[in-house]
């Protein structure tokens, strides 16, 4: 059992930067992935990154590589998203979820914070 708290979001320009942050608790955090997920007013969830447990992996969706970075911290029971190079499209609620392995599929994850507000002016 996971319990986690996305912080970081708020009101940044075209081409500014971010750092979301997810807080994690529980006793076996190290043993989950966790993913990155956004959602747009009125659009599904979607797929932004993910990492494993053990940070040997990591996914990026096509609209983020490069620009967004994911990394956790086992230690701190932390993960990071930096976001670089934001743009207008990156509006949403953000969300880290964890699950047992990493996956592109929202569904996969058992446990999911209650997101935070990313807006993006242009």
């Amino acid at each position: 059992q996971v319990q986690l708290v996305e912080s970081g979001g708020g009101l940044v320009q075209a081409g500014g930067s971010l750092r979301l942050s997810c807080a994690a608790s529980g006793r076996s955090f190290s043993d989950y992935a966790v993913g990155w997920f956004r959602q747009g007013s009125g659009k599904d969830r979607d797929f932004v990154s993910a990492v494993s447990w053990n940070s040997e992996f990591t996914r990026y969706a096509d609209s983020v590589k490069g620009r967004f970075t994911i990394t956790r911290d086992n230690a701190k029971k932390m993960v990071y998203l930096r976001m670089n190079s934001v743009k207008p499209e990156d509006t949403a609620v953000y969300f880290c979820a964890a699950g047992v392995s990493l996956h592109e599929r929202s569904n996969w994850y058992s446990w999911w914070g209650q997101g935070t507000q990313v807006t993006v002016s242009s």
